[in-house]
């Protein structure tokens, strides 16, 4: 099923770490490192069609940057701090190859993707751009939030 969500084969393991009611994947949480061992800083991946086309109409808005000039950039970078906290926790600690970077998406600061702030929010973590895309997709159309 996670092939045909994401148009292709997973290229890292991952876990479904967010389920719709219905019981299909919303957010899956992906390994820090690609099976190849590339690294891999995007941690949550939203995989809901419906949903990601709504954040992606966000983005194509200007939502990436109308996000990052509403919230507080020390919430946010606290948000990015604990997300490659969290991921890099998740590399084998004899692990000496190359590692993942940035936080949230991969970015050291700002935003980059709102689908991955939105997923990080999705599976648990406390972060503003997230907490921004879930108030305009509510706004925008109530049923396309989870």
């Amino acid at each position: 099923m996670l092939t045909r969500l994401l148009g292709r084969p997973p290229r890292a393991d991952f876990d479904i770490v967010v389920r719709t009611t219905a019981g299909d994947p919303l957010v899956i949480r992906n390994a820090p490192l690609l099976i190849d061992g590339t690294p891999m800083p995007t941690r949550y991946w939203l995989v809901d069609p419906e949903l990601a086309r709504a954040v992606a109409q966000l983005e194509s808005a200007g939502g990436v940057r109308s996000a990052e000039a509403a919230v507080d950039p020390d919430e946010l970078r606290v948000a990015h701090a604990a997300y490659a906290t969290e991921r890099d926790a998740a590399l084998d600690p004899l692990h000496d190859g190359p590692r993942p970077s940035g936080g949230v998406g991969g970015t050291r600061t700002g935003v980059k993707c709102l689908h991955a702030h939105y997923a990080y929010l999705l599976a648990g973590g406390t972060d503003p751009v997230g907490t921004w895309v879930e108030a305009r997709l509510s706004a925008e159309s109530p049923d396309s939030v989870v």
